[in-house]
């Protein structure tokens, strides 16, 4: 479990920038922009925020202009994560009206996004303040978006589980069927990492108390309780009696997660922080066009 990883969350983005903006330009770019647009215009557009919320992305918005113009000037009167309500304008992009137009779509996809997924994080960590719960999420993200969408729970208050299948061992029911049962699917992973030289934390998922209590014999990290009422999850906490770590998930909303919490446990994974939160409403306008073309604005 990590709040964020050691590693720069934002580098190595520049394949995802590449491909958003292949998507939108194609072979022959904007044609709509270079068919009005002289080369030679200049102009400022500003962010504006339509919705309540966090902002998140805002290096991502600047990488995307730059990619497309590198003499395009991004300011922001605010730090990634900042919160915002409707009316604000929160920066400026500068330059090349082409370049502005250009980039203005896939900016705005990014922007609203990944701050969308900050604001909806934001609010699942408020409604369990108090209780010590953590907030996670999941491997429920867009494919190939993984990346930016856990840096968004990140500067929304939440907390990153694994980030693939590669950085933790999580044996779930399916596998746990496939096996044979808790203790045999165990022994072969424990088996697996000591021949990989593997040093990973284990988490077990359980369906049922009587699974629960099978986990709890054996040397793992984690017990994840798999769409158990309240009732059961409260259970589950006084049979590990603080001797692990427990991680609640299914079918968790913003309506019942204060009371997930208040059950004990330690973790929450909530899958609908990436695959299910609406974007925040954003918005990018043109607030001076220099016509003349000489020296921007």
């Amino acid at each position: 479990m990590r709040p964020n990883s050691a590693k720069n969350p934002l580098d190595g983005i520049e394949d995802i920038i590449d491909r958003a903006l292949t998507e939108d330009l194609g072979s022959f770019g904007d044609v709509t922009t270079l068919s009005i647009v002289d080369v030679k215009q200049t102009g400022e557009a500003t962010f504006l925020a339509k919705g309540t919320g966090r902002i998140a992305g805002l290096p991502v918005a600047e990488r995307v202009f730059k990619k497309i113009d590198s003499t395009l000037i991004c300011s922001f009167q605010v730090e990634d994560g900042h919160r915002v309500s409707p009316g604000t304008v929160f920066g400026s992009v500068r330059g090349s009206l082409r370049g502005i137009l250009t980039g203005e779509r896939t900016a705005l996809n990014f922007l609203q996004r990944l701050s969308g997924i900050a604001t909806l994080t934001e609010e699942f960590v408020r409604r369990v303040h108090g209780t010590g719960v953590r907030i996670c999420d999941t491997r429920k993200t867009t494919p190939g978006f993984r990346q930016l969408e856990k840096y968004a729970v990140g500067l929304g208050g939440g907390w990153n589980h694994r980030f693939g299948l590669y950085d933790m061992v999580l044996v779930k029911s399916n596998h746990i069927d496939v096996a044979g049962g808790i203790r045999p699917a165990l022994i072969l992973c424990l088996r697996y990492l000591a021949e990989k030289s593997l040093d990973l934390r284990i988490e077990v998922e359980t369906r049922t108390l009587d699974e629960v209590r099978e986990a709890l014999n054996h040397p793992i990290h984690r017990i994840l309780l798999d769409n158990m009422d309240a009732s059961d999850i409260q259970e589950a906490v006084h049979l590990a009696k603080g001797r692990i770590e427990l991680e609640a998930s299914g079918n968790v909303s913003l309506e019942n997660v204060r009371t997930v919490a208040e059950t004990g446990v330690n973790f929450i994974s909530v899958g609908r922080l990436t695959h299910s939160a609406p974007a925040l409403d954003l918005s990018l306008r043109l607030r001076t066009v220099n016509t003349s073309g000489k020296g921007g604005s």
